[in-house]
């Protein structure tokens, strides 16, 4: 697989960190740990889009498309739907999975209340992220519980322990 992370990241995003790196190794898991693995083993070229932004910038857009006037920690928006992401298992053009937006103050702010650093939370965030371009989602106990497992076996895909589970010890 051809992972394509088209990023953009605001200046207050540390630039020291290798968020493209990031992002692509967190995109990957995700994707493997979802119903569509032949995404990540196949020959089809995938890209998404990972903005990197303000909370302002997020407050307007989650204001605009969720009718929610706050920001949120992050937003995605999918370009594929399910049948397409199924029937991507051979050569093709490239397959637009969406767009994930963080914001970096609600980012850096959760991240302080967990004593995470703030790129091991973002890494979680942008599987969370990646994982409602592939159609998941959490509207209801069942779909939660699914995605919260997706999550925590893609997370340790790249060493990141389960969240979850740290936030319950608390």
């Amino acid at each position: 697989m051809t992972l394509d992370i088209i990023l953009d990241a605001d200046p207050e995003w540390d630039s020291n960190i290798r968020w493209d790196e990031l992002a692509r190794s967190a995109a990957t898991a995700a994707i493997a740990e979802s119903a569509f693995p032949q995404l990540a083993e196949g020959p089809r070229a995938v890209e998404i889009s990972l903005r990197l932004a303000g909370d302002e910038e997020v407050r307007l857009l989650n204001a605009q498309w969720r009718g929610k006037d706050k920001p949120t920690n992050v937003l995605s928006f999918p370009m594929a739907e399910g049948a397409e992401l199924a029937g991507a298992t051979g050569e093709g053009p490239e397959l637009m999975l969406g767009d994930i937006i963080l914001a970096h103050g609600v980012c850096g702010r959760e991240a302080e209340a967990k004593a995470f650093p703030i790129e091991r939370h973002a890494a979680h965030l942008m599987v969370h992220g990646t994982l409602h371009l592939l159609g998941y989602d959490h509207e209801d106990e069942a779909q939660a519980a699914d995605m919260e497992a997706r999550e925590v076996r893609a997370l340790a895909r790249i060493g990141i322990a389960n969240p979850y589970a740290l936030e319950a010890d608390a």
